[in-house]
Formats: structure tokens, C-alpha cells, sequence
């Protein structure tokens, strides 16, 4: 009886404390005094990717001056969107972005109201985008767009098979080669 009140009091006592840890990070994101409220999609993302962002804290006509300068995006501006209450915009992840994480801020035009999202920097495809293009690997591949180059190429491969077997054909007969 004394072990299981000691065990029923301990995990109420974690509950408890669990709750007083988290109350005060739930209630910072709430309090409306900038933080949170930029929706970034996708989250993560390779360089090249395009980023659209919204947020519905500018108010239903709201638009917001947009700053993706953290991850070398530059400015860009959140206009009202077909979502009623919600303003869109969207940039370009450039070529040279880092891996890392970066913090997107979108101040609001009226209301001096400042909202921050994050974007997550990968150098590997997230699950759902999958590579484009073709492989940056130099010279170039060994069948090119040209046709006569293709077959200038299979020629020459027929005429050398053609070769060794005639030659093989004479070792075996003892023609003397």
C-alpha cells in the first residue's frame, strides 16, 4: 500500500512540474507580442527551392513586408490571398544557401506587428520533393543530342567487333596470323 501511494505521488508530482515547465513557452508564443505566426512551406528545403509563406496575424486586408535576407533571399512582399485573413508571398531559396537553420520575418504594415518562421537549409531532397535536371558532372555524357554522332559512334563499335572476330576466326583456322 505505502509503495504504490509513493509511486502514485511521485508521477503526479512529474505531471505537475511537466506543466509548470511548459505553461510558460506555450503562453510566450501567445502573448501577441511578435514570434511565431509565419507559416513556412515546405520547412525544409534545398537551395533553388521556391518558399511560400503566409500568416493570418496582419488582419483580414493585411499585407507585410517579408525579409528572407537571413538565408541570402533578400526582401519580398506578402500580399492578401484568396484564404480569407491570411497574407501569401514567396522567394526563391538561393543557389549558394547553407545547410542550417534560418529565421523568415514578416513585419505587418499596420500594427507594427512582426512574425518569424523558420526554413530548414538540407543539401539532400526532403521526402516529397524529388531532383530535377540533369547531373552537373562536366564534359558530358557519352550520347549527346546529335544523331550523327550516335551513329558515327555504333559504327565504329560494329566495324571493331566485326575486326576481332574476323581476326579470331583466322588464329583459329592457323592462317598465320
Amino acid at each position: 500500500m505505502r509503495r504504490t501511494a509513493r509511486l502514485l505521488t511521485g508521477t503526479a508530482l512529474a505531471v505537475a512540474a511537466a506543466g509548470f515547465v511548459a505553461a510558460p513557452a506555450y503562453a510566450a508564443d501567445d502573448d501577441g507580442g511578435g514570434g511565431g505566426g509565419l507559416e513556412v512551406f515546405p520547412s525544409q528545403a534545398v537551395p533553388g527551392t521556391q518558399i511560400t509563406v503566409n500568416t493570418a496575424e496582419c488582419g483580414t486586408e493585411g499585407t507585410a513586408a517579408g525579409d528572407a535576407g537571413a538565408v541570402g533571399a533578400g526582401v519580398f512582399t506578402l500580399a492578401p490571398s484568396a484564404h480569407d485573413g491570411e497574407a501569401v508571398g514567396q522567394f526563391r531559396v538561393p543557389p549558394s544557401a547553407q545547410p542550417g537553420t534560418y529565421e523568415i520575418v514578416a513585419q505587418c504594415a499596420e500594427g507594427d506587428r512582426q512574425v518569424t518562421g523558420d526554413l530548414v537549409v538540407t543539401l539532400t531532397a526532403v521526402h516529397g520533393q524529388e531532383p530535377r535536371g540533369s547531373v552537373k558532372t562536366g564534359v558530358g555524357g557519352a550520347l549527346g543530342p546529335d544523331p550523327v554522332q550516335t551513329a558515327a559512334g555504333v559504327t565504329a563499335l560494329a566495324v571493331a567487333a566485326a575486326g576481332g572476330t574476323w581476326l579470331l576466326h583466322r588464329r583459329a583456322r592457323g592462317d598465320g596470323i
